[in-house]
């Protein structure tokens, strides 16, 4: 039965950049291999099938968009641009604190790569930590990137 929006529909899929490194995956092993996850860290619920509703909005719009039509079983690579998956990386969404001002709102000294919660809710990570500032860019991680999903329909459900 090809895949209708409305659809209950189950994946195994593997995700990768431009350059072939995986970024996302189902698969446990895929993971182990690619470094995502040593095999004592995994949790038994993680790098399981995903399950969502085809058209709903659950998944990247490229995706979603992308496994219409396709039916139990099928396999398929999907290339998704940014404006389907994250968007285009945003230069004034990368702003520059005081670092006594980030500290503050933060309640820990700034390092690059730490992961930060904006009062507003925005998520973003530390790019650089300068003398007297803090940039953060509050893009998603992969924003601007074209996204490549390695896909197999385990399942469609009406």
């Amino acid at each position: 039965m090809p895949i209708e929006p409305g659809d209950g529909v189950t994946i195994e899929y593997v995700g990768r950049l431009d350059d072939g490194t995986i970024f996302d995956t189902s698969r446990r092993e895929v993971a182990i291999e690619a470094g995502l996850a040593q095999p004592a860290d995994i949790e038994p619920e993680e790098y399981a099938a995903l399950s969502f509703t085809a058209g709903e909005g659950e998944i990247i719009e490229g995706l979603d968009e992308a496994l219409i039509g396709m039916s139990e079983g099928d396999t398929e690579t999907v290339t998704v641009p940014p404006e389907e998956a994250y968007g285009e990386h945003q230069s004034d969404r990368v702003r520059e604190y005081d670092a006594e001002t980030f500290e503050g709102m933060v309640g820990q000294q700034p390092a690059v790569g730490l992961h930060v919660q904006a009062q507003n809710g925005l998520h973003g990570d530390v790019t650089a930590v300068k003398e007297d500032s803090v940039e953060i860019d509050f893009n998603h991680q992969l924003a601007g990137e074209t996204l490549t999903f390695e896909v197999e329909i385990v399942e469609v459900r009406e």
